[in-house]
């Protein structure tokens, strides 16, 4: 494979796979998706999905318990990963990986896919892994930190559990928190404090179908007055180097 490197682009991509049931069973991958975007405005620049057919079918289950969910049916006439590898190297090498839990996880499972067929596997030129550093600056005011707590905090939906649907959610959760943080280091005096005492709206679990109470980062009325406020401190901001890029992006988000 020819061997390209794009170290200031930021490739997000995210892996669906079997789920073993057995021990010594592996992960199968079942899906690939991933996103390239540029760092200083963070714009999607290019994006590629597809199915990957495991070489046992029988690892893949009949029915999803998800209605949306990948099945046997849907991987039969996939392509096989060998097909699919060299696009994938492509994609990936040379570049910034980012991805939720990515380092723990699809990393560890791309490593393997190109070990099975024999082929030396792409390296990032650094990881971003969303988990690791938002529970690192964001805390646990979205809960566990799972990519569907962080989306159901800010109002992105519910989590689909397909590559392309799961890394777009991916930079937007990251865009939202970088503008709660932005907002935090830029008006500390004013924020401190009141992230856990703000008013709360209620909303419907999908899964349960019961009632919940989901707290705001801010209180009704109050965002434009920040936002103001910010725009006027843009100068003065203070950030991680990891967040830069998303931290300069809420600038736009707060217009």
């Amino acid at each position: 494979m020819e061997v390209q490197t794009f170290p200031t682009e930021i490739v997000f991509f995210d892996l669906e796979t079997t789920v073993p049931n057995k021990v010594g069973q592996h992960f199968h991958i079942l899906e690939f998706g991933a996103i390239i975007v540029c760092p200083r405005k963070l714009e999607e620049l290019e994006s590629f999905t597809t199915l990957i057919q495991p070489k046992d079918l029988s690892v893949v289950s009949i029915r999803s318990s998800r209605s949306d969910g990948i099945t046997r049916a849907k991987v039969t006439n996939a392509p096989n990963f060998k097909d699919v590898a060299e696009k994938i190297y492509g994609l990936l090498n040379g570049r910034i990986w980012a991805g939720h839990n990515i380092r723990r996880f699809d990393c560890i499972r791309i490593k393997e896919a190109f070990a099975e067929i024999g082929k030396a596997a792409p390296e990032p030129s650094r990881i971003i892994d969303s988990l690791g550093l938002l529970s690192d600056k964001f805390g646990k005011r979205a809960g566990n930190m799972k990519m569907a707590s962080l989306a159901a905090y800010f109002g992105l939906g519910v989590q689909k559990h397909r590559s392309l649907d799961d890394v777009r959610m991916n930079l937007e959760v990251l865009k939202h928190c970088a503008t709660v943080l932005f907002l935090e280091s830029t008006l500390p005096n004013q924020l401190e404090g009141k992230w856990q005492s703000s008013s709360t709206i209620m909303t419907r679990s999908r899964s349960n179908y019961q009632i919940a109470q989901r707290a705001m980062p801010y209180s009704k009325g109050s965002l434009g007055k920040m936002t103001q406020n910010v725009k006027n401190l843009l100068g003065k901001a203070q950030s991680n180097q990891t967040l830069q890029s998303l931290i300069n992006h809420s600038h736009s988000l707060l217009r």
